[in-house]
């Protein structure tokens, strides 16, 4: 792929770091979102530049770092020198391994790896979002995703559960509520998540 934006990036960031009284873009506006960039991210989190594959993993942790997501729920990957939207056909991000920390119950920690090796705990700053009420009609429930960080409105930045982790986390579940209804969940640094519906007799 062509490195120009990464190699801006970088070098940006390498002269940055030699100031710790400048902000990320120094003194320089933020670039204008009046562009598109030929990137594509997959339902799988792989990212695609001009429909070939990313596979150089600092590169890829390095533009993960500079995605932002707008009042409109559209992506940016905003850069010090560039700015534009990109595509993302699902979530940016999976989230490939479950950690289990701490005892059972309630005060446990659940965390979670993503395809950028950043790890985040489940709990009040990264909750999970499952549509748990009404979930699709196939053997797995609702798909179930996890805040990575906030957007700049309502639409947050997020990560999708692959199946084997979703998996792993439906076998911690323990029967719990949601208001005053019965579902089933787990709990997380002192959080109760929901994962889906009671099961009928």
């Amino acid at each position: 792929m062509n490195d120009g934006i990464a190699r801006k990036a970088l070098d940006h960031r390498a002269t940055s770091s030699t100031s710790s009284t400048q902000g990320p873009l120094g003194n320089r506006p933020p670039p204008a979102r009046n562009r598109t960039l030929p990137f594509l991210i997959q339902r799988d989190g792989t990212w695609l530049y001009r429909g070939s594959p990313i596979k150089r993993k600092p590169m890829l942790c390095l533009f993960s770092s500079m995605l932002t997501r707008d009042p409109e729920g559209v992506f940016w990957l905003e850069t010090p020198t560039e700015c534009g939207s990109i595509q993302v056909e699902d979530a940016p991000f999976v989230a490939v391994e479950l950690d289990f920390r701490g005892v059972c119950g309630r005060h446990q920690s659940l965390c979670l790896r993503t395809n950028v090796d950043e790890v985040i705990c489940i709990g009040p700053d990264h909750p999970l979002e499952v549509d748990w009420d009404h979930p699709p009609c196939d053997d797995i429930g609702a798909v179930p995703y996890v805040r990575i960080r906030q957007g700049e409105g309502a639409y947050p930045i997020l990560a999708r559960l692959m199946r084997p982790v979703y998996y792993e986390l439906a076998a911690l579940a323990v029967p719990g509520h949601v208001g005053c209804r019965p579902c089933m969940g787990v709990w997380s640094e002192d959080c109760f998540f929901p994962l889906g519906q009671m099961p009928k007799d």
